[in-house]
């Protein structure tokens, strides 16, 4: 239940703060100004261009707590309070959207829970099938005999998933000369991953994780971690959590990243270090 409500609220709330970014722009023109209008259009527009930014701008990964975001909504919405009786309604808007925030931040933006025994540093990892874009069915196996860096991410659809394969993309050449090879892996349909590839035609490896078979099996698994309406674009309502499992030529485990938050994802320096580090 909570995995279906993350999915409907992540697909209204960014909608809410346009709109309401919209309607109090046109208000201002309209009826001249007011600070509780100007309050609750801080406070959409913010919303609406750190959503919008996300596609625009490529950035695998953000802070935490989004400190300047937030100030801006939270004195949003406080200048968007109006004590009179008449703009009760306004009020509970400018409200909304501050609790909206607070809720993409701590509730939203979080996972439950990212144990996994099975991807721990040390072990060997698991075996498991895939498919190529072709429809192929491989092992894992096939990558032993080299460092390889799995790549989980969520799909086309994940803006910061796309930014953090174009920064790996960046170091093709380092991490190519270093011996090791890249697998990106996703639950997506082969159609989207063949863009993917062709997008960056570098040598990587894209995979797909048929019905999320290999997700379950590492404890990755996201549930309806699709935002909702998405399916009409050939999503299914289960994906994966941003995921990074570093390995060396015989397949032991040398770096594992099981963020909390979807937004916070490691430096691309990272994998280097952790390659050089296993040769």
């Amino acid at each position: 239940m909570t995995s279906f409500l993350k999915s409907t609220f992540i697909a209204l709330f960014p909608v809410l703060g346009l709109a309401v970014s919209l309607f109090s722009l046109f208000t201002l023109f309209d009826q001249g100004f007011d600070i509780n209008t100007l309050g609750r259009f801080i406070s959409g527009s913010t919303i609406a261009f750190f959503f919008i930014g996300l596609f625009i701008i490529s950035q695998p990964r953000t802070s935490a707590n989004l400190t300047v975001f937030s100030l801006l909504i939270g004195l949003g919405t406080l200048l968007g309070l109006d004590l009179n009786i008449d703009a009760l309604y306004v009020t509970l808007l400018s409200i909304l959207l501050g609790v909206g925030w607070a809720l993409y931040l701590f509730w939203y933006s979080k996972f439950n829970t990212r144990d996994s025994p099975v991807l721990e540093k040390g072990k060997r990892i698991p075996s498991f099938q895939l498919e190529d874009t072709a429809g192929k069915n491989l092992s894992n196996e096939q990558f032993l005999g080299a460092p390889t860096i799995y790549l989980f991410y969520r799909g086309n659809w994940c803006p910061l998933c796309m930014a953090q394969i174009q920064e790996i993309a960046n170091q093709y050449k380092e991490i190519e000369a270093k011996g090791a090879q890249v697998v990106f892996i996703s639950p997506q349909p082969h159609k989207q991953t063949e863009t993917l590839a062709k997008k960056f035609d570098l040598g990587f490896h894209y995979l797909q994780d048929t019905d999320n078979q290999v997700a379950k099996k590492l404890g990755i698994l996201s549930e309806a971690g699709i935002p909702l309406g998405f399916q009409i674009l050939g999503y299914a309502s289960e994906t994966v959590m941003p995921t990074v499992v570093i390995t060396d030529a015989k397949g032991i485990i040398h770096f594992v990243d099981l963020t909390d938050n979807y937004r916070v994802r490691p430096e691309p320096e990272t994998f280097l270090e952790v390659i050089d580090a296993m040769t």
